[in-house]
């Protein structure tokens, strides 16, 4: 039982860092956009300003923004949701008959998880076109172009830190094992579920700090990576809940900072 045990987790270890890894190539290979990547990072805060006029998306813009939205979000959270997925593999080989394999059921977890990050892609896809239209983004380097809109979405970043559902999501997400216990169900089917119940807490945790993106540039690989180590340390380091307030208020008095000037 423990060399299986040792040979599902080495297997899911190599294959959650492969996706991973090759998320990440995506993004910086600049995500079907036509420009790389590094042409859209900045490390000056607030982003250089540009003039935006609204722009209208073809059909296939569409989808090359859903697509870079969800890899996105793939390559972010991956890392914070692997100790869960591999903590059900033990769970589920320990609780199966001998011989019984859990490659389905570990990837219809895995695919229940990445289910309510694509439904977050596909509302942020929206909210990027609806901000572009309104010439409050730029069209090229996806970063807010109006100092009101970036102040407000920190604040609002801010505030939600301390409230009852971020409070209760990442406590959810801090809390594998227990989360486990309460949630489980048996089959495939429950896999998906238990995957797509975990990864809407998730999105609930985390929904107001991946709408920073726009603030700092939505393909910026400075904000990308800094909001990825965020919500690791959120989710994985111990005083979690304690650095999600101090965050909060750095975020608050950011964006306070940005209304005052």
């Amino acid at each position: 039982m423990e060399q299986l045990l040792h040979r599902d987790r080495l297997i899911a270890s190599l294959g959650l860092a492969g996706i991973a890894l090759l998320s990440w190539w995506y993004l910086i290979d600049g995500a079907g956009t036509g420009m790389n990547a590094l042409a859209m990072t900045t490390w000056e805060f607030p982003p250089p300003p540009h003039p935006a006029s609204g722009a209208t998306w073809p059909a296939s813009y569409w989808l090359i923004m859903f697509f870079m939205w969800w890899i996105m979000m793939i390559a972010m959270m991956l890392p914070s949701a692997s100790p869960m997925l591999l903590l059900y593999l033990r769970v589920l080989r320990h609780n199966s008959p001998p011989g019984t394999g859990t490659a389905l059921p570990g990837i219809a977890f895995l695919g229940g998880y990445l289910l309510a990050w694509l439904l977050f892609s596909l509302a942020a896809t929206g909210l990027q076109w609806a901000l572009e239209r309104a010439a409050l983004l730029h069209s090229m380097l996806m970063w807010s172009s109006n100092l009101t809109l970036s102040a407000c979405l920190l604040i609002l970043a801010g505030l939600y830190q301390f409230t009852a559902l971020k409070r209760v999501c990442l406590v959810q997400c801090r809390a594998p094992a227990s989360w486990l216990s309460r949630h489980w169900r048996a089959g495939s089917a429950g896999a998906l579920s238990m995957g797509a119940r975990h990864g809407l807490y998730c999105v609930g945790c985390c929904w107001s700090l991946m709408l920073l993106l726009f603030v700092g540039g939505v393909m910026n690989l400075v904000w990308i990576a800094g909001l990825a180590i965020v919500v690791l340390a959120e989710k994985l380091l111990p005083g979690g809940e304690s650095t999600s307030r101090v965050l909060g208020a750095g975020l608050c008095a950011l964006g306070a900072y940005l209304l005052l000037a």
